[in-house]
């Protein structure tokens, strides 16, 4: 069964998967740190537009067999040149695959193909998988990644994007046709 990618919304019903997972994963992981609720709200915090083209952004889910597998998003950032990253997630069900470096490499391209030249994202200091995530795919940390990541709770990270390192912006886009008020989802593109 091959894999897909489609752009589309974090309201659209594919992406339940994610918002819930999330969700739960985030609440697991920050519950006594923060409070019982933290999840869900930190799922809420930024509404769906934020991450459509016209705004700025992206939403991507990795599908296989029609059902969402992981997905990321990425938002503008705080100047016109440099996109934020968001929800980078891989299925529990899922992962140990490659499949959250896919997701990335897809939303480093879209990025580019949308003119952003840097990312800039932060990850939670009880995610170390996401830590090895960026640093392994050319991410800086911005943080002095010798002390304890409890010192920080938020760890941001940023990246110059260049074409020259492999990520592909020449690819056409299509993004899911409900967004657009007309059929069903089309299918971006197959993923390696």
């Amino acid at each position: 069964m091959s894999d897909s990618f489609i752009y589309t919304s974090p309201a659209d019903p594919l992406a339940r998967p994610l918002i819930d997972e999330l969700s739960h994963e985030y609440e697991s992981r920050y519950g006594e740190f923060y409070d019982r609720e933290g999840g869900q709200r930190e799922m809420e915090k930024y509404p769906p537009e934020l991450f459509t083209p016209e705004h700025g952004g992206s939403f991507v889910l990795l599908l296989r067999g029609g059902q969402a597998i992981g997905g990321g998003a990425f938002k503008r950032h705080s100047d016109a040149h440099t996109a934020e990253l968001k929800r980078v997630w891989t299925h529990s069900a899922h992962r140990r695959q490659g499949l959250a470096a896919k997701v990335l490499l897809e939303l480093e391209s879209q990025a580019l193909r949308q003119g952003y030249a840097r990312l800039y994202l932060t990850t939670g200091f009880r995610q170390p998988e996401a830590v090895g995530l960026y640093l392994g795919h050319g991410y800086t940390a911005l943080f002095d990644t010798t002390l304890p990541h409890e010192t920080y709770r938020h760890l941001p990270f940023e990246k110059t994007l260049r074409a020259a390192d492999g990520l592909n912006p020449a690819t056409t886009v299509t993004v899911a046709p409900h967004l657009l008020g007309v059929g069903p989802a089309a299918v971006l593109a197959q993923a390696a």
